[in-house]
């Protein structure tokens, strides 16, 4: 038997983390610092600039299913590679031969876009459902937080580094295309499919005797080898799906346009990249939240607390000044917090209710599903924009879909196994 300390997983936790690090945070959070300067060569209305990050959600949620079916053929290593790849390709486009919106739409909405699909969260995932089970809350709490501090850090870089090449963005994207190449390398060196394959056992073998906590974490956690199409037939895994466009419609529409509602009010670019990377910060709390929650409390419930903090953020981001930074930065960190919180409690109860076998498709399916709510999320803000100058109306459209995910979590009780399925005697 392997103990925990040899454990394999804990070092893994590090290069899904690096992974995360690397495909998100320079793509996704380095690019929407890169597009707000290639705005001044490829003059576009804020809607279709907008429809940019529309595309991309779009088309981070759509290939998931395509995601899934790579990892059941070709394993995590080999997808988080195609995820580079695609990247790679996304980032080059842009770098030399962007010129037009469409070009910028299929550079960074398409192809960029596919490549996270591949190379992040649902691979990620993946695995630490793979590797563990009395830790997973707080295991993909840790993996997944590593796109914040990415932002955190990687937005003020490229902003730096835009300013000190005179605008360069097509220099940036060149930056991007060559941090997509380490990250291939980083999988297919360090990412391992399976603790079987190194002979050890999920969470490194059994603990001491369970306690009555360690007991009521278990009971939150299936037993049962759910099928995806018995898991599509249960409720709890609609309500899980309306928490999952609660939680990312309104980051959608933040990513795409927090930017240009800060400059819109006098924020200076260097505060408002500063905002910026305070949102993905505050995401790395929400997650470290929400992943201790998973595991101390019915997930559910700790996925439900998170929405409180869209509700603030708005308040705040409605009342943005540039004489009153503290409330750009708080509005900023509450959004960030929200995020990260939910996604976490998205992804783990998803592997609770259902299992690992089932994971991969029924968070992929459950991504497509969110991404054809989320992805108007860009255009919709960019256009109440258009027809109002100004921002209020969407940050309170983010509010109520924020209820709405409230309560429909209030009916996602862990599913019951199919009655026919269960072998007699059990």
């Amino acid at each position: 038997m392997t103990s925990e300390r040899g454990f394999y997983g804990w070092k893994l936790v590090f290069f899904l983390w690096l992974l995360d690090f690397l495909n998100m945070g320079f793509p996704l959070y380095g690019g929407a610092v890169i597009n707000t300067y290639m705005l001044k060569d490829i003059p576009m209305s804020r809607s279709t600039f907008g429809l940019g990050f529309t595309l991309l959600n779009l088309f981070v949620g759509i290939p998931s299913i395509l995601v899934a079916a790579s990892i059941v053929k070709w394993g995590i290593r080999k997808t988080f590679g195609i995820g580079s790849a695609l990247i790679l390709v996304g980032a080059l486009w842009l770098a030399v031969i962007a010129s037009r919106p469409w070009h910028y739409w299929v550079g960074f909405g398409v192809l960029t876009a596919t490549g996270i699909s591949f190379g992040t969260i649902i691979p990620a995932a993946t695995a630490v459902t793979r590797w563990f089970s009395r830790y997973r809350g707080r295991t993909m709490a840790v993996t997944l937080s590593a796109s914040g501090f990415a932002g955190f850090f990687v937005a003020p870089l490229i902003n730096r580094i835009l300013t000190a090449n005179g605008g360069n963005w097509r220099q940036a994207w060149a930056i991007v295309a060559g941090i997509s190449v380490l990250s291939a390398i980083v999988a297919f060196l360090f990412v391992r499919e399976h603790p079987e394959d190194l002979g050890q056992m999920v969470d490194g073998g059994p603990g001491g005797a369970p306690s009555a906590k360690v007991t009521a974490a278990a009971a939150r956690v299936t037993k049962f080898p759910w099928e995806p199409q018995q898991a599509y037939g249960t409720r709890a895994y609609w309500m899980i799906l309306a928490g999952a466009v609660a939680c990312q419609f309104p980051f959608f529409f933040f990513t795409a346009h927090w930017l240009l509602h800060l400059k819109g009010v006098g924020v200076r670019p260097a505060g408002a990249a500063f905002a910026m990377g305070l949102f993905t910060l505050g995401a790395v709390f929400g997650r470290l939240i929400g992943g201790w929650l998973m595991d101390a409390m019915e997930g559910r419930h700790a996925f439900m607390l998170g929405f409180c903090c869209y509700f603030l953020g708005s308040f705040l981001a409605i009342r943005v000044s540039s004489e009153a930074l503290w409330i750009a930065y708080s509005a900023a960190i509450l959004y960030g917090t929200a995020f990260g919180w939910t996604f976490i409690c998205l992804n783990t109860v998803t592997g609770h209710y259902y299992g690992p076998a089932a994971f991969p498709k029924v968070s992929g399916m459950m991504l497509v599903l969110a991404a054809l709510f989320c992805s108007p999320a860009g255009y919709l803000g960019g256009k109440l924009f258009d027809l109002y100058h100004s921002y209020k109306l969407a940050f309170e459209l983010n509010s109520a879909v924020a209820a709405i995910g409230i309560l429909a979590l209030f009916f996602a009780r862990m599913p019951e196994p199919p009655v026919a399925s269960i072998p007699v005697g059990k």
